[in-house]
């Protein structure tokens, strides 16, 4: 028999622990983010600036860092699955007036349709920013540092995998998720280039015929797996990009 072990001593100092969310969307043709404003109250860090939607872990609820940024995400928007991607981590003594502080950053990507913005305790107010301009809200914490980490790691991630489809309702059609690949890279792309790499990806299956934006029908596809991101064997090239006026 094993000999019993006395409870760790824990009687030392112990940073706060936070987890924050980069939640993405494509909305009226702009990469978009997830804002909240902090309430004004006397006491509350940052008071009425906006920041990322997150909070601290709770012991009692969160079995895990994911199960916390889940929890998070479903009182945000209601959305409970969506893809969700761990970040990285940030630090420090400073960046919490009310001690030394860690979070543990995620970003998501959903669709835009049926989304429903909730406030909350720590949040005021609620909006989709634009990403590029969301940096710019003198952004509570180091949160401006977090979404520019989060925009370049999904734009680097976009050259070479499907994310751009989760964050596109399904069905969706060829022409919408190119569309979506553009909104976020920033650039247009060829066409027939990105049907072929598209179709040869295998990470589409067809859903039957759905109206297009033309009003004429469009085959839809909808992902095979929504765990996982499919891997490209080679990045959108400059050969790839999109003709001028075409």
């Amino acid at each position: 028999m094993k000999p019993s072990r006395k409870p760790a001593d824990l009687n030392f100092p112990r940073p706060l622990v936070t987890v924050d969310v980069v939640i993405f969307t494509v909305l009226d043709d702009a990469l978009k983010v997830v804002l909240v404003r902090r309430p004004e109250e006397d006491g509350d860090p940052f008071p009425g600036r906006w920041a990322l939607p997150g909070g601290f872990i709770d012991v009692d609820k969160d079995a895990s860092l994911l199960d916390c940024a889940l929890r998070k995400l479903q009182e945000k928007t209601g959305v409970s699955a969506p893809y969700l991607e761990q970040l990285g981590s940030w630090g420090g003594a400073d960046r919490d007036p009310r001690g030394w502080s860690a979070t543990h950053a995620f970003f998501a990507l959903m669709p835009s349709q049926d989304l429903t913005l909730e406030k909350g305790a720590n949040a005021a107010q609620v909006e989709w920013v634009e990403a590029g301009a969301a940096g710019r809200k003198r952004l509570a914490f180091d949160h401006a540092e977090i979404v520019a980490a989060a925009i370049a790691r999904l734009r680097s991630k976009v050259e070479y995998t499907s994310l751009p489809a989760f964050l596109l309702s399904e069905p969706f059609t060829l022409p919408q998720l190119q569309h979506t690949y553009e909104v976020v890279l920033g650039r247009p792309v060829d066409k027939s280039a990105f049907r072929k790499r598209m179709l040869d990806g295998g990470f589409m299956e067809e859903a039957g015929t759905v109206e297009s934006a033309s009003g004429r029908p469009a085959m839809g596809y909808r992902l095979r797996d929504r765990s996982q991101a499919a891997l490209f064997p080679r990045t959108f090239s400059p050969r790839d990009a999109a003709a001028p006026g075409a």
